[in-house]
């Protein structure tokens, strides 16, 4: 009998067994890919966010902390506290375009949607949006609303309907192409429209602004503090802020993923152990016909490796399907809402690094019921019963 018959014959012998141990690696393998899918994922999403943001730099309220700043590029509600006045000195800066932005939430079919008001024309010109179905806003303070497509359609909303945002029927204006972004999940309303609906008169969440020179937005963001007494953030320290506050909430949840497949490893080495004291006769019958300890701690050592290659190939295509089946759901607070508007997709190397980790982690869970198995004396092996 070869080697690789032996190795399966054992293997199978204990069905239950075999499966219960093999379901473990696989639930543990597929938890850690899924965290390992939505977070490659949602880092991609939130880089995407802060490009299609268009800002150099983001005025925001006073005191505002970091969950404001993933709010920003996430379009969740934002306190509305810059004035008019405000807006307007931030303006007159010379060098550099601020566009400002009205950030609120509302319900379609009692689903929460974001809702944005905007300056229409400056806006359109800011993002480079193009318009898919029906017009434009038609002036600066134009009743309707414009609809990210991604929204238009899970709303089967289109030109010439009419959508309710927060009592108050707006007829639908038009539909943007597709971002890839927020604002495809997006209710955009003209920026006095918005403030008379909720009420937030003259004022905004916050001011995207774009500089002429690079080179000099920190000189900017001085002359924006001199002006204003709010607080000023370049792009690259919101995504740093955004990242660290989603790389660590990432973190924790691979750790929880981690001693899963801790636990599993223990469930392998359990296995191999009984599976050495039960075939201790056939060890030693093995070693009659002329084994030698090597060839043995190989045999053990392949049926354990086995293990981890089934249960990293069963826990990589679960784990895949859950990431793809879970993002639609994910998006209830600011810090996940990335993940709603993201596309999960397959990672080849994330696949087949976890089929190797897998296989890994079972053979080095392997080493000692191997090496205890290698070194059974023939004697004692070959007597027991």
């Amino acid at each position: 009998m070869t080697p690789g018959k032996l190795v399966f014959k054992n293997i199978t012998r204990r069905r239950g067994r075999f499966i219960f141990t093999l379901l473990g690696i696989v639930i543990g393998m597929a938890s850690f890919v899924t965290f390992m899918a939505l977070g490659g994922s949602l880092k991609s999403q939130i880089q995407k966010e802060s490009a299609a943001l268009g800002a150099n730099l983001v005025v925001t309220p006073k005191g505002s902390c970091a969950y404001e700043q993933v709010s920003i590029l996430t379009g969740e509600q934002l306190p509305t506290t810059i004035t008019a006045e405000e807006v307007a000195a931030i303006r007159a800066i010379e060098g550099m375009t601020a566009i400002p932005y009205l950030a609120e939430r509302s319900a379609i079919d009692n689903r929460p949607v974001s809702v944005m008001g905007i300056l229409p024309e400056e806006t359109l010109r800011f993002k480079n949006w193009e318009v898919a179905a029906g017009s434009y806003f038609p002036s600066a303070d134009a009743e309707g609303a414009v609809l990210g497509s991604v929204l238009a359609e899970q709303f089967e909303l289109a030109p010439g309907s009419e959508v309710r945002i927060r009592g108050t029927l707006m007829p639908v204006l038009g539909v943007l192409h597709e971002t890839g972004g927020k604002d495809d999940l997006t209710v955009f309303l003209s920026m006095p429209a918005a403030q008379q609906l909720y009420e937030q008169k003259e004022r905004v969440s916050y001011v995207a602004v774009r500089v002429d020179r690079l080179d000099e937005v920190d000189l900017y963001a001085m002359k924006i503090k001199d002006a204003v007494s709010l607080g000023v953030v370049s792009d690259k320290q919101m995504l740093g802020s955004v990242l660290s506050i989603v790389g660590t909430v990432n973190m924790t949840l691979q750790l929880i993923a981690a001693v899963a497949i801790l636990a599993a490893a223990f469930g392998i080495v359990n296995t191999m152990m009984t599976a050495t004291y039960e075939r201790k006769r056939e060890i030693g019958i093995l070693q009659a016909m002329g084994a030698t300890r090597g060839g043995i701690f190989r045999l053990f050592l392949l049926e354990s490796g086995i293990y981890g290659l089934l249960g990293g190939l069963g826990g990589a295509v679960l784990g895949f399907a859950a990431s793809f089946v879970a993002a639609p759901y994910i998006g209830q607070n600011a810090a996940t809402s990335f993940v709603k508007g993201s596309q999960t997709s397959i990672d080849p190397l994330l696949f087949v690094g976890a089929v190797l980790f897998s296989t890994l982690v079972a053979m080095v869970s392997g080493l000692y019921p191997a090496w205890k198995a290698s070194n059974l004396s023939p004697v004692e092996a070959i007597s027991y019963e």
